[in-house]
This record gives C-alpha cells, structure tokens and sequence, in this order.
C-alpha cells in the first residue's frame, strides 16, 4: 500500500467527503451526525464478519478498506469475528444457509482473524481489537435472550426488514433460526456499546437492516444515538456481485487464491472499471487517480491504470514481497525478463494452472512427460499442436520455446533439467501461446 493521505490533503472538508467520493458510502444515519463524529476526537467503530467460510473475498475487503481509512485517521477498530452469528448465518435473498458444525466454524473464524490483522494494523498505537460475539452471546439463556434483548424488538419492524420480508414472500420462507439474526447482530452492537463505547458500525449494503437493528436497539435501551453506514455491493461491468454466493469468488487467503492469480484478478480488469476500482480500492491520492484514469482513456495499450491497481490492491492484501513475485513470475512466463528457474514451487503451480487440459472424461489435469520425451510430442499433448509435423514446421521457423529457450531441434528430447522445480517443463508457441507438461 502507498500514497496515504490525509484527506484534508486531498481537497477534502471532511473523512465522510473522502469516503462518498471514493464511493465507499451507500447508506447512513444523519450525514450531518456522522462527518462531525469522524472529524472529531476519535470514536470506536466495528465491523462484523462472520465465518461462512474459511476466507474473506473481496467483497468483504471493501469493509476493511473503510476500516482502514478510519483506523489511519485515528479512530478505534473493533473487527468483530462472528463466533455465535457464524453458526446461524444471515438470511440471503433466496435460499436458507447450510449451518455447518460448531468445530469448522471455529476454525474458519481463527483463519478469519488472520487474514484481517495481516490488513489492518495489529499492533502500534491504534491495533484493531478482536472480540467474538459467542463470548457474550454463548453465556445468555433463552429467558435471558427473550427478557432482555427480543422484547426490544417489534415484529412489525422486524417483518418489514428488505431481506426478510422477500424470504417471506418467496417459496421457501424463512426459518425462525435466521428470522433472529438481526436481533443477535443488534444486541451485538448494545454490548460494544457498554462495553468498548463503540458507537458506530460498518457494512454492506445488503445489511442495513441488521445494522440499523442495532441502532435502534441503543436508542431504545440507552437514549443514545449512534451512527452506521453501509458501502455498496462491488459488482463488476455487467453488473454481476463479486462474492463467493455468486460462484466468482476472489479470496483473500493465498491458499485459496494465490497472490499470482489475485494480481491477475486486478490486472484484467477492463478500463471502464479503472475509474470506480481505483477510487474504491487503492489509497492513491485523488490527483494521482485522476492522471490514472485519464492515462488510460489516452493510451488503453499501456495498462497503467490497470497497473497501479493490481499492486495497490495485491501489496494491500498479501505485502510488496508477494505482489513483485507475481510480476515477476508473470514476465518470466512470457518471456519477458526475469528467471523461470527462480519461481517458488506454490507460485509456479499457480501460474500455470490454466494450462491444465481437458481430458475426454471432462477432468483437467496437466499432461504427463517424462526426461527422453520428444519436445515434439509434449507441445502436442499440452495442446499447442494438432500434429507433431505442426510442431516440427514451427521448430524451424524458430516459434517454439522451451522454457524460454528456443528449441532449435525438430529431434530434441526433454531432459530432467528442463522440468522447473522438478516438476514442470514450460512450452512456448510465439509469443503468446504457452502450454505446460507435468513430470511423470
């Protein structure tokens, strides 16, 4: 991450300004309310996320931005990992929630709070806390729970909730399991609140009426109004939701999605998006996002919006080290500069995942050569040849590498040394055309 500043810096009368023009605020209580409460003495703010799964996606990094333009402005973070509302889950627009056991979400959660402290700062003199609803909530009975939390809450109120009320109107209603969920997230915010002085909570868009639960819960039990707003639902140029219900996920841990194929996500984005992703994504100054943008209407070849935003956004998520060994792995496979043989095993593998083949049972695989195998015969079978006199006719012409070597030889046979890490032998029809034979 680079180029913080202060947005007063940046031509800005207040935080609350920054974030509406970065387009990081759909909704909020008085705006009025919530600029001053930002551009006074600091506050304590949380933001939920609950483990559903075993990563964040970058749906859910929108919040940690907000959080961290907040936590750099001094204000006090809370991240709050769903240890009790985890095992409930929130109501979706369609479709009740698997519930999954008790062990699994506990372990998504410990992953979950890594990933955001490797984000936010988690040391210093303004660390972001870490609390689990399961602690507070765990110890309530269900006379507690009804007592002194549900009879806060009116039904008719409740029942005209977005969400639940098109649960309610569909086939498959809604269970009174997730019909809770905003009762839990609301008595969530009142512990914060006596707690830690929390008074001001974050989240998407699609859940403001749990946030606003909250709220008035406060209002109702402490006389006290406190704040709330919502980021928008990031959705790509045709409008589709980047989330993992959505089956496009772009996760947060390197497991799950490799720096590699995270910086390719921004890297491919197409320049109709720069304007939004740079605003919303990236700590760039204003000024700076503007010559970006207006780069890359001048000069669309050059990529340098699309650039900048891919190191922005992959330093922020998985450090600077990480972000240029994906660059650096991505000029090495083609050719570009850098050492195929200096490409860490997990990041070789990662890069070259899609020049897996599809077998004639539908299964994608990397096809298998062994040391004595005629280059020939592994550029057909990774799919860049029809016919191996294809592949001799373009030896001579001089279009064929191996490893960024090119093969001189229609004869030449691959040897141990050829196989990266041991494993891999890289396959180069011109410039573009890439395949890759895996060691039997």
């Amino acid at each position: 991450m680079a180029h913080v500043t202060d947005f007063r810096e940046a031509g800005f009368s207040t935080l609350l300004d920054e974030l509406e023009w970065r387009g990081l605020i759909s909704q909020s209580t008085d705006r009025d309310r919530l600029a001053k409460a930002l551009n006074g003495e600091p506050i304590t703010y949380y933001c939920g996320f609950d483990p559903t799964a075993a990563s964040l996606h970058i749906g859910n990094l929108v919040q940690l931005i907000n959080m961290r333009h907040l936590q750099l402005a001094g204000h006090h973070p809370i991240a709050l990992v769903g240890g009790a509302t985890g095992l409930i889950g929130d109501p979706r627009q369609s479709g009740e929630r698997t519930l999954n056991p008790k062990d699994v979400v506990a372990g998504w959660a410990e992953r979950l709070k890594a990933q955001i402290g490797g984000i936010l700062d988690a040391d210093g003199d303004n660390p972001v806390r870490f609390v689990s609803n399961y602690d507070w909530t765990a110890q309530m009975t269900v006379i507690d729970f009804l007592r002194d939390v549900g009879k806060n809450f009116r039904l008719g109120t409740m029942l005209a909730k977005d969400t639940v009320a098109r649960r309610l109107n569909s086939e498959e209603g809604i269970s009174f399991t997730e019909f809770s969920y905003q009762v839990l997230q609301g008595n969530d915010f009142l512990h914060l609140y006596d707690e830690y002085g929390c008074t001001l909570q974050l989240g998407g868009s699609d859940q403001w009426g749990n946030l606003t639960s909250g709220l008035d819960l406060i209002h109702k039990v402490r006389g006290v109004d406190v704040n709330v707003f919502t980021s928008p639902i990031i959705t790509d140029a045709q409008g589709k939701k980047f989330g993992k219900s959505e089956g496009n996920a772009v996760w947060i841990d390197p497991t799950m999605l490799s720096p590699y194929k995270f910086y390719q996500f921004w890297f491919n984005r197409p320049d109709v998006e720069m304007e939004s992703l740079l605003k919303a994504f990236t700590f760039l100054p204003k000024a700076e996002i503007e010559r970006l943008v207006a780069e890359s209407q001048q000069n669309p070849g050059a990529r340098e919006a699309q650039k900048a935003l891919a190191w922005e956004v992959t330093s922020f998520v998985h450090g600077e080290e990480a972000t240029q060994a994906a660059i650096d792995a991505s000029a090495a496979l083609f050719g570009r500069g850098g050492d195929l043989a200096a490409i860490d095993g997990q990041t070789l593998q990662s890069v070259l995942d899609g020049f897996q083949v599809t077998g004639e049972d539908g299964t994608r695989a990397f096809p298998a050569a062994a040391p004595g195998d005629r280059v020939i015969d592994a550029a057909q079978a990774a799919g860049l040849f029809h016919t191996a006199s294809e592949a001799r006719r373009a030896i001579k012409s001089g279009g064929v590498y191996l490893n960024n070597v090119r093969v001189e030889d229609g004869d030449a046979v691959l040897t141990d040394a050829d196989f990266l890490q041991g494993r891999f032998a890289l396959i180069r029809r011109g410039k573009k055309a890439l395949g890759a034979v895996e060691h039997r």
